[in-house]
């Protein structure tokens, strides 16, 4: 099944511009994504849509993080998490990594947050000659199922 969404015009785009197609199995592995509802390995992936062969998911998910269209959450565990870059979702968030199990979830800040952890990482930046462009924040512990 093929998800409608302005997403994937913007996944074509990219795709475009480092001279890749966008073929039906990378279609379908963005449609997973979108599907999925939070970061997933390539296991959740393939458990999501059957047509998805192992070893072109693994060679898709490179070049789409490669052209910026997914990003890849590194854990402790053996699986790495993939999910479809912010500037595609326009869902700016963070991760609770647990160090126990692997497992990844989402979670957001308060605007006010946000904006206060904007203006200090501007600052850090500025006072080292790095301009920035985005951040991302990963907290990093156990979760409440393997505490």
């Amino acid at each position: 099944m093929t998800v409608d969404s302005p997403i994937h015009d913007e996944v074509s785009v990219l795709l475009r511009r480092a001279d890749q197609r966008y073929t039906s199995g990378r279609r379908r592995l963005v449609d997973a994504l979108l599907t999925g509802g939070g970061p997933m390995t390539i296991s959740q992936i393939l458990a999501l849509n059957g047509q998805l062969a192992q070893s072109s998911v693994y060679r898709n998910l490179v070049i789409l993080e490669q052209v910026g269209a997914v990003t890849r959450i590194v854990t402790r565990d053996d699986y790495a998490r993939y999910e479809l870059t912010e500037r595609l979702t326009d869902d700016h968030h963070h991760h609770l990594i647990c160090t126990s199990c692997g497992d990844v979830s989402d979670f957001s800040l308060a605007d006010q947050t946000e904006s206060r952890l904007d203006d200090a990482l501007r600052r850090v930046a500025r006072k080292a000659g790095f301009n920035l462009e985005a951040h991302r924040l990963d907290l990093v512990g156990i979760c409440a199922s393997c505490e």
